[in-house]
Protein backbone atom coordinates (compact mmCIF):
# COMPACT_ATOMS: atom_id res chain seq x y z
CA UNK A 1 0.00 0.00 0.00
CA UNK A 2 1.52 3.10 -1.12
CA UNK A 3 1.07 6.13 1.85
CA UNK A 4 1.84 9.62 0.58
CA UNK A 5 1.03 12.37 3.58
CA UNK A 6 2.22 15.55 2.71
CA UNK A 7 2.69 18.49 4.76
CA UNK A 8 2.17 22.11 4.07
CA UNK A 9 5.79 24.18 4.86
CA UNK A 10 3.95 26.73 6.33
CA UNK A 11 1.93 26.51 9.75
CA UNK A 12 -1.76 26.31 8.69
CA UNK A 13 -4.22 29.25 10.02
CA UNK A 14 -6.52 26.26 11.27
CA UNK A 15 -6.29 22.62 13.37
CA UNK A 16 -8.67 21.46 10.28
CA UNK A 17 -6.01 21.55 7.65
CA UNK A 18 -5.79 18.07 6.39
CA UNK A 19 -7.67 16.03 3.54
CA UNK A 20 -7.23 12.58 3.15
CA UNK A 21 -8.17 9.76 0.54
CA UNK A 22 -8.18 6.06 0.34
CA UNK A 23 -7.98 4.16 -3.02
CA UNK A 24 -10.00 0.71 -2.53
CA UNK A 25 -8.55 -1.61 -5.04
CA UNK A 26 -12.39 -2.80 -5.83
CA UNK A 27 -15.61 -1.57 -4.58
CA UNK A 28 -18.80 -1.82 -6.53
CA UNK A 29 -18.00 -3.60 -9.59
CA UNK A 30 -14.97 -0.75 -10.38
CA UNK A 31 -11.59 -0.97 -9.97
CA UNK A 32 -8.78 1.37 -7.80
CA UNK A 33 -12.00 3.77 -6.39
CA UNK A 34 -10.81 6.57 -4.84
CA UNK A 35 -12.70 7.61 -1.80
CA UNK A 36 -12.42 11.39 -0.63
CA UNK A 37 -12.65 11.08 3.43
CA UNK A 38 -14.34 13.78 5.55
CA UNK A 39 -15.04 14.92 8.87
CA UNK A 40 -19.46 13.99 8.33
CA UNK A 41 -20.20 16.45 11.36
CA UNK A 42 -19.00 19.12 13.94
CA UNK A 43 -19.69 21.00 17.05
CA UNK A 44 -21.15 24.74 16.70
CA UNK A 45 -18.38 25.40 19.24
CA UNK A 46 -15.55 24.45 17.00
CA UNK A 47 -16.90 26.25 13.94
CA UNK A 48 -17.22 29.70 16.35
CA UNK A 49 -13.64 29.21 17.12
CA UNK A 50 -12.27 29.87 13.67
CA UNK A 51 -10.99 33.22 13.00
CA UNK A 52 -13.00 32.76 9.47
CA UNK A 53 -11.59 36.41 8.08
CA UNK A 54 -8.22 34.51 7.84
CA UNK A 55 -9.65 31.32 5.99
CA UNK A 56 -12.15 32.49 3.46
CA UNK A 57 -11.12 34.48 0.06
CA UNK A 58 -14.91 35.62 0.82
CA UNK A 59 -15.56 38.98 1.94
CA UNK A 60 -18.48 37.30 3.53
CA UNK A 61 -17.11 35.62 6.53
CA UNK A 62 -20.54 33.30 6.87
CA UNK A 63 -19.85 31.95 3.58
CA UNK A 64 -21.71 28.20 4.75
CA UNK A 65 -20.17 26.42 2.25
CA UNK A 66 -16.46 27.36 2.70
CA UNK A 67 -16.36 27.11 6.05
CA UNK A 68 -18.06 23.49 5.34
CA UNK A 69 -15.00 22.42 3.48
CA UNK A 70 -12.69 23.41 6.07
CA UNK A 71 -15.08 22.35 9.38
CA UNK A 72 -14.68 18.49 6.88
CA UNK A 73 -11.47 17.99 6.96
CA UNK A 74 -9.28 16.86 9.74
CA UNK A 75 -6.59 18.04 12.24
CA UNK A 76 -3.22 16.14 12.06
CA UNK A 77 -3.75 14.07 15.01
CA UNK A 78 -6.89 13.11 13.61
CA UNK A 79 -5.32 12.30 10.41
CA UNK A 80 -2.75 10.36 11.70
CA UNK A 81 -5.59 8.33 13.49
CA UNK A 82 -7.41 7.85 10.56
CA UNK A 83 -4.76 6.66 8.84
CA UNK A 84 -3.06 3.87 11.39
CA UNK A 85 -6.74 2.76 11.50
CA UNK A 86 -7.19 2.09 7.83
CA UNK A 87 -3.75 0.65 7.69
CA UNK A 88 -4.64 -2.27 10.23
CA UNK A 89 -8.07 -2.58 9.04
CA UNK A 90 -8.17 -2.75 5.40
CA UNK A 91 -4.44 -2.93 4.59
CA UNK A 92 -5.47 -5.78 1.87
CA UNK A 93 -7.47 -3.60 0.47
CA UNK A 94 -6.61 -0.46 0.19
CA UNK A 95 -3.57 0.52 -2.92
CA UNK A 96 -2.78 4.25 -1.52
CA UNK A 97 -3.91 6.28 1.02
CA UNK A 98 -3.47 10.07 0.75
CA UNK A 99 -2.96 13.55 2.65
CA UNK A 100 -2.70 16.79 1.32
CA UNK A 101 -2.89 20.02 3.22
CA UNK A 102 -5.91 22.66 2.68
CA UNK A 103 -4.88 25.84 0.42
CA UNK A 104 -5.82 28.69 2.48
CA UNK A 105 -8.12 30.72 1.91
CA UNK A 106 -10.52 28.69 0.55
CA UNK A 107 -12.44 30.10 -2.72
CA UNK A 108 -15.72 31.60 -2.22
CA UNK A 109 -18.30 29.61 -2.66
CA UNK A 110 -16.91 26.50 -2.72
CA UNK A 111 -19.04 23.73 -1.76
CA UNK A 112 -17.87 21.20 1.06
CA UNK A 113 -17.53 17.03 0.01
CA UNK A 114 -21.02 16.70 2.32
CA UNK A 115 -22.85 18.68 -0.31
CA UNK A 116 -23.29 16.40 -2.95
CA UNK A 117 -26.04 14.14 -3.78
CA UNK A 118 -25.83 11.24 -4.10
CA UNK A 119 -26.87 9.31 -7.15
CA UNK A 120 -26.50 6.14 -9.56
CA UNK A 121 -22.94 6.84 -9.23
CA UNK A 122 -22.00 8.79 -6.24
CA UNK A 123 -21.96 7.97 -2.97
CA UNK A 124 -21.17 7.78 0.66
CA UNK A 125 -19.29 5.32 3.01
CA UNK A 126 -20.45 5.85 6.90
CA UNK A 127 -17.73 4.64 8.77
CA UNK A 128 -20.39 4.78 12.22
CA UNK A 129 -22.21 2.35 10.87
CA UNK A 130 -19.30 -0.19 10.34
CA UNK A 131 -19.33 -2.63 13.11
CA UNK A 132 -15.45 -2.62 13.03
CA UNK A 133 -15.09 1.10 13.11
CA UNK A 134 -13.57 1.79 16.17
CA UNK A 135 -12.54 5.51 16.22
CA UNK A 136 -14.46 8.65 18.12
CA UNK A 137 -14.27 10.58 14.59
CA UNK A 138 -17.40 10.96 12.55
CA UNK A 139 -15.60 9.47 9.65
CA UNK A 140 -17.40 9.73 6.12
CA UNK A 141 -16.13 8.98 2.20
CA UNK A 142 -17.47 10.20 -0.80
CA UNK A 143 -16.80 8.51 -3.93
CA UNK A 144 -17.84 8.48 -7.66
CA UNK A 145 -17.94 4.84 -9.31
CA UNK A 146 -18.10 6.90 -12.59
CA UNK A 147 -14.99 7.99 -12.72
CA UNK A 148 -12.94 4.30 -12.21
CA UNK A 149 -12.99 1.29 -14.82
CA UNK A 150 -15.59 -1.78 -14.17
CA UNK A 151 -13.37 -4.70 -13.07
CA UNK A 152 -15.08 -6.54 -16.09
CA UNK A 153 -15.09 -5.02 -19.40
CA UNK A 154 -18.63 -4.78 -20.76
Amino acid sequence: MDIDIINSDSPAPTQYAHTLSMVIKSFKGRRDVEVHLFRGAWTAEDEKDENWTALLSSSDSSDNDSRRVVMEAFTETERDRIVSYLKEQYSTRLTAIRSRPLSFPVPEGMPGLSQLEAGKNVGFIEFEKIPSYSLDIPLRGLYDLSQHLPIVQE
